[in-house]
């Protein structure tokens, strides 16, 4: 099992998470028309091509004008990801009239990105909104054909990279299975017996397909595990709904992009307020190839935890293909006035991203889209807990330590002396470190000691097994400490992944 979640960290992190989407529903746009040439798909080729290009361009047209309406960068990826999405909700086709509802609820949903939208964050699906209002008129209504047995095998293959790039799996799969299981309840209660109610529940409902294109889009969800499970479920719950009851009125009635939107409302209320502009206050070196990058929020954040990770969005110019955001763990401590990130530069070309943060001068403004995460340390600081940390996986950490004493023991991996970062913090903190480097090093604080191998220095340490493990690092090293660490009879074991770093 360990052997699969490696190979998928190295294929999903090589791409950015919008590339990877758009790639998945790329492939899924071209397997349908594969399907429709042998005569699988009722749709043409053309009604498909065509449908998509409608899609898409209303999307990015209205997301554009707008963009330069409200004067804020527009991300063209986005649209594309958006447009794809209506295309497989509304109805294939090349009528005129027809492609007019496809056109309204591709610009409605481009439009909503920055009409229902608070300080970054979509307050509903754009896709689902724009599905859900051009129902409303009358025009025309989604279809969802994506739910066909011929693209399932597409779909599922798409779930499985997505949801464990954005390690939203759990969410995913309590939304598939408890929406499998009701509308399977529900269509045997109609009449059908189990096996046919299931396998029509599998291929004839856009279960799999809302739970890895929609249900997981980062600007919708919540910041905590336990509250995107409890948006699942909202969702699952009134997607099965009308199995059970009629529920209509005028042009209203119970359908999929409604359910969608009742989430994003209860996501909206657990999460909100989370985003928030930031002014750059100053930087400073942490090592020989990393920086801390200090911002001031421009209003008080809704309280962060040291360990959780936020999505800081940095407009620049000339963006390259991995975009303007990444996902970075939060450095400072919880009682901060500031929110500061730590950032390795690779020596060889960095990213237009990184090269924008090292252009910052003090006012620039960025901002957070995200904040949440679970990879938390106890809250009772009495908790005995194992570090393990490899070189920048040590940022999650940090603000925890500066947070006072905590029952703690540090495993720090790095390349070379020069390369411990945060070394003066964890000095103060008083927290014991081992650290493993291939030389020892020229100067140990108190109560820390060297080791040349993480597995032996993770396999010598007295009590380990006693102790919650948390590991912070690439996905190579996660593997071999979790390995070690299960050797050493560890079976608490929380993970952060520094996936495509």
């Amino acid at each position: 099992m360990n052997a699969v979640g490696d190979a998928l960290d190295r294929l999903t992190g090589r791409l950015p998470m919008y590339r990877l989407v758009s790639l998945c529903l790329g492939v899924l746009l071209a397997a349908a028309i594969v399907l429709s040439l042998t005569g699988a798909l009722f749709y043409t080729p053309v009604q498909l091509l065509v449908s998509a290009l409608v899609a898409i361009a209303s999307t990015a047209v209205v997301s554009s004008l707008l963009g330069l309406v409200f004067r804020v960068p527009v991300h063209l990826e986005s649209s594309v990801i958006t447009g794809l999405i209506v295309t497989f909700l509304m109805i294939p086709t090349a009528d005129p009239q027809l492609l007019l509802a496809t056109a309204l609820v591709g610009a409605l949903a481009g439009a909503s990105k920055f009409l229902l939208a608070w300080r970054g964050r979509h307050l509903v699906n754009p896709a689902a909104f724009g599905a859900f209002a051009v129902a409303l008129t009358g025009l025309g209504a989604a279809g969802w054909w994506v739910a066909t047995a011929g693209l399932l095998p597409v779909v599922l293959v798409s779930a499985v990279l997505i949801l464990w790039r954005t390690r939203t799996h759990l969410v995913g799969l309590t939304f598939v299975v408890l929406t499998t299981a009701l509308v399977t309840v529900g269509l045997v209660v109609g009449g059908s017996d189990p096996l046919t109610a299931l396998g029509t529940a599998l291929a004839s409902y856009p279960i799999l397909f809302l739970a890895t294109f929609m249900l997981t889009e980062p600007l919708t969800l919540p910041p905590r595990r336990r509250q995107q499970v409890v948006v699942a479920t909202v969702i699952a719950v009134v997607f099965a709904l009308p199995l059970f009851v009629s529920v209509s009125f005028g042009t209203f009635y119970l359908s999929q992009e409604f359910a969608i939107l009742v989430g994003n409302l209860v996501g909206v209320a657990l999460a909100f307020p989370i985003a928030a502009r930031l002014r750059f206050v100053g930087s400073r070196p942490i090592g020989p190839d990393a920086v801390e990058y200090r911002f001031a929020p421009t209003r008080p954040l809704r309280s962060h935890r040291p360990g959780q990770y936020a999505e800081l969005h940095l407009a620049h110019s000339r963006t390259d293909r991995r975009g303007p955001r990444r996902h970075l763990s939060v450095v400072s401590s919880a009682g901060s006035d500031e929110i500061a990130f730590a950032v390795r530069h690779p020596r060889e070309r960095s990213s237009s991203f990184k090269r924008a943060l090292t252009e910052l001068q003090p006012g620039a403004v960025a901002r957070t889209t995200w904040v949440g995460g679970d990879f938390i340390l106890p809250r009772d600081r009495n908790t005995p807990v194992l570090l393990v940390a490899g070189g920048i996986g040590i940022t999650p950490f940090i603000g925890d330590l500066a947070d006072g004493a905590r029952e703690a023991v540090l495993v720090y991996r790095v390349a070379s002396e020069a390369d411990l970062l945060y070394r003066d913090e964890l000095e103060a903190s008083g927290v014991q470190v081992v650290v493993v480097t291939p030389e020892r090093p020229s100067r140990l604080a108190a109560g820390w000691r060297w080791e040349a191998d993480l597995e032996a220095a993770l396999l010598s340490l007295e009590g380990a097994g006693a102790r919650e493990s948390f590991v912070s690092g690439t996905a190579s090293f996660v593997k071999r400490a979790r390995s070690a660490l299960r050797r050493a009879g560890v079976r608490s074991i929380k993970t952060d992944l520094f996936a495509g770093y």
